[in-house]
């Protein structure tokens, strides 16, 4: 009860003598508090909308401009070539400005037009020099001259400690490219796959709709390039995933895992308030733009829009369309346990609960005997079904009453937090280990993750985390940049007692979580219960197969001097041949956000060059040093694919930028349908590590990370993620479907493990025989 007390600022009680008020001094001095926190925060942002409005340049430097114009006048030195004198002429007269303050007020507007051109010109020449692409092209470890002057002008002109979005006005538009180049792209990409007599029909479709179909077409495309940021990402967003009516959950969410080998703390409070606490660390940065820009080669910005819906954001259900909700402060988390829901304030007095008084909190949630109300234990099997079903239930059930309370409280918190009953992680002797954590994180019971969250924080029994992210908002790499930043700050710098707690002391007089509370009438538990067999049914199709290869890693593979991601890319089409006996459409991630609200572009990794060094490795009749020049000659197609892809020419954003216009316009193309239907039995994404140097890993071998995964794309498909960490481990995550009698994760990682060895063997090293 003392808890509750604290939470009421005043109390009243009537009697006969008249009304006695008490007031509580501390909530008052909470609610103080709270009110400063609030204004500094408001007060920052105002301060960061300026500095980035007017980067490169700062505020002082508009006073230099300033003084030194006044200067110059008072030494009879015009810089302004008469433009002040015109400017105080028209400046309206006033008995309270002397004819010298009005000269003073001219000289400062002057300045200030004369600041504000330098920005915007210091803004459209950076802008050109990163329009310039050609550095991606030149070979490794070579640098000619012009872009070494390039390099030179760009970090001139880039100004010194930029904030995270100090470079979103400078980043050049996505291009739109030529219909020819991107039919050209097109056909070479299929002509592998397709047989003569199909090929030339697709090749008369193209041609047909090159000439006739394509250039009204592209008309409306170059316009929209004009008007909008990006010619793509609001259409990717809308029809990509805000539209898709089946469920999220497997199909669209994504999840990645903890370090592989380390678990920083057993104790799961412990491990959920160090995480939570890290993350909330890395919100506050945010949210003051105090993370640098990720940087190509530590040069080249790249954009930072997706960051900013990373919190406090949850993706709404319609009928015909999803939205996504964001609110700019949300001071609590939506914690679920046990079948029930709690919400957990994480500020007191304006200051984030340190991780300590975190650990406590998540204790009492883990302690808590209460069972879970009628309805609430699969409540979050809406979020995993059917959108159309969940929107109908949230329009009906979740509206009003104390239904709409608890629902704002989940769909309105930071983030979710999902404290698991069971234990998860990589286990030595159990070879299932890793495949059992990936499905767990992918789907879990299909009710205990809230899958409309931009991400679920997941902490299991024994300490191991993971999360589950939320697609349409932003793609993994976005994610794991939190990620990596949090893994890091919770081992390396904030650390766990002897006992595994975390460190401090705990403040007892806290107010515990709150319990949700829901009224779950009986039509609407029929919906939960329809949504989680058709959840249950898609997680329980899941084939999942995650291992770590540690015959040998990137560092081996650079000696063959070889891009790493090619060479597994290359394994990869000969492991799904031996698999299938077929070559397929494939679909590798690249990111495009070296330009402006730049999201991602597919490398179509099945070239000609590809397959004829498959080929070979299936003829015994060919040679080592043939099979070495089709595999060089297939590694470097490979890299200029996915440099084309960075850099705003590749093939498939185009066509479905095209065929949305072509909706619009009611126009029906066979060329773009058939496109568009193609199915992507082979979908692959690598998981980048941003920001090694927080793990130092010569020094800590063993903190590596699992990276993420995602499910199949096909039904007859597999989807295989992988993660290059450090210079001896490359971990693979691949996902297909039981109901397919064509596929096997196991099996097909089996495929990939002995492609990689083999493509080794060429080079005539023993690579099965590398220690990690």
């Amino acid at each position: 009860m003392a808890e509750a007390h604290q939470a009421v600022a005043f109390q009243f009680t009537v009697t006969p003598e008249g009304v006695d008020v008490r007031l509580s001094r501390e909530a008052l001095k909470q609610i103080y508090l709270s009110g400063v926190a609030a204004w500094k925060k408001r007060f920052a942002r105002i301060r960061n909308s300026v500095l980035t409005g007017v980067y490169p340049a700062t505020p002082s430097s508009w006073l230099v401009v300033v003084m030194a114009t006044v200067s110059s006048m008072y030494c009879r030195i015009d810089l302004s070539m008469g433009l002040v004198c015109h400017i105080r002429r028209y400046l309206p007269g006033c008995r309270y400005l002397s004819f010298q303050h009005r000269t003073l007020l001219s000289a400062a507007l002057f300045s200030t037009g004369v600041w504000l051109s330098g920005i915007l010109l210091c803004r459209q020449s950076l802008k050109l020099l990163l329009s310039y692409h050609g550095w991606m092209f030149e070979p490794h470890g070579k640098m000619s001259r012009s872009t070494r002057v390039w390099v030179a002008l760009v970090k001139v002109m880039s100004g010194r400690k930029p904030m995270l979005y100090s470079f979103q006005t400078s980043l050049p538009k996505l291009p739109v490219p030529s219909v020819e180049a991107t039919i050209h792209r097109y056909l070479e990409s299929v002509r592998p796959l397709l047989e003569d007599e199909k090929y030339l029909k697709m090749e008369a479709l193209a041609q047909a709709f090159q000439q006739h179909t394509a250039p009204r077409l592209q008309k409306f495309l170059v316009l929209k390039s004009w008007w909008a940021p990006n010619y793509v990402s609001d259409w990717w967003e809308e029809f990509v995933y805000l539209r898709g009516r089946g469920p999220i959950m497997v199909n669209s969410n994504y999840y990645a895992m903890d370090f592989l080998y380390v678990t920083p703390s057993p104790l799961q409070a412990a491990r959920a308030g160090n995480t939570v606490h890290a993350i909330l660390l890395y919100r506050r940065k945010l949210d003051r733009e105090e993370i640098p820009p990720v940087k190509a080669l530590g040069i080249v910005p790249m954009c930072s829009y997706q960051m900013e819906r990373m919190f406090n954001t949850t993706r709404i259900p319609g009928m015909k369309s999803d939205t996504l909700q964001h609110v700019l402060e949300s001071k609590h988390l939506a914690v679920y346990h046990k079948g029930r829901f709690y919400k957990l304030w994480l500020y007191q007095g304006g200051k984030l609960l340190k991780p300590r008084d975190l650990e406590l909190q998540f204790q009492r949630i883990l302690d808590d005997p209460s069972p879970p109300q009628p309805g609430e234990e699969k409540l979050a099997a809406l979020t995993a079904g059917e959108r159309v079903p969940w929107a109908e239930a949230r329009a009906r059930f979740f509206s009003q009453g104390k239904n709409k309370v608890s629902l704002d409280a989940i769909e309105r918190a930071a983030f979710f937090l999902a404290l698991d009953e069971e234990a998860q992680g990589y286990e030595r002797d159990r070879e299932d280990s890793m495949d059992r954590y990936g499905k767990s994180l992918l789907h879990g019971r299909c009710y205990d993750r809230w899958f409309d969250k931009s991400f679920t924080l997941v902490v299991y029994k024994n300490g191991k985390v993971g999360t589950n992210a939320e697609h349409s908002w932003a793609d993994a790499p976005i994610i794991g940049h939190l990620w990596e930043f949090m893994l890091g700050t919770d081992i390396f710098h904030l650390g766990y007692s002897e006992g595994g707690h975390c460190c401090g002391e705990p403040s007892p007089a806290l107010a515990p979580p709150q319990r949700l509370q829901w009224d779950i009438p009986e039509e609407c538990r029929k919906v939960i219960d329809s949504s989680y067999r058709v959840a249950k049914a898609l997680a329980d199709d899941v084939d999942f197969h995650v291992f770590p290869f540690t015959n040998f890693g990137k560092g081996l593979i650079k000696r063959f001097k070889i891009s790493p991601d090619a060479f597994i890319q290359i394994s990869l089409q000969l492991a799904h041949f031996r698999d299938k006996g077929s070559f397929c459409l494939t679909y590798e991630a690249s990111m495009t956000r070296l330009f402006r609200e730049g999201r991602t572009e597919t490398v179509r990794s099945c070239t000609r060059e590809s397959t004829a060094f498959v080929r070979s490795m299936m003829d015994p009749a060919r040679g080592q040093l043939e099979r070495l020049q089709l595999l060089q000659v297939a590694a470097e197609k490979h890299q200029h694919m996915y440099r084309l892809a960075m850099t705003g020419a590749g093939i498939d954003r185009h066509l479905f930028c095209l065929y949305v216009v072509s909706r619009y316009l009611r126009v029906e193309s066979p060329f773009l349908a058939q496109v568009l239907a193609e199915p992507w039995r082979l979908s692959t994404s690598q998981t980048p590590q941003q920001q090694i140097k927080m793990f130092d890993m010569e020094k800590n071998q063993d903190h590596v990370s699992s990276g993420g995964g995602f499910g199949p794309v096909a039904d007859d498909g597999y989807g295989v993620s992988y993660i290059i960490a450090g210079e001896n481990l490359i971990t693979f995550h691949i996902s297909s479907k039981f109901s397919s009698p064509e596929t096997d994760s196991r099996r097909f990682g089996r495929n990939i493990r002995q492609a990689m060895l083999d493509i080794a063997d060429l080079f005539n090293l023993p690579a099965s025989k590398v220690a990690n």
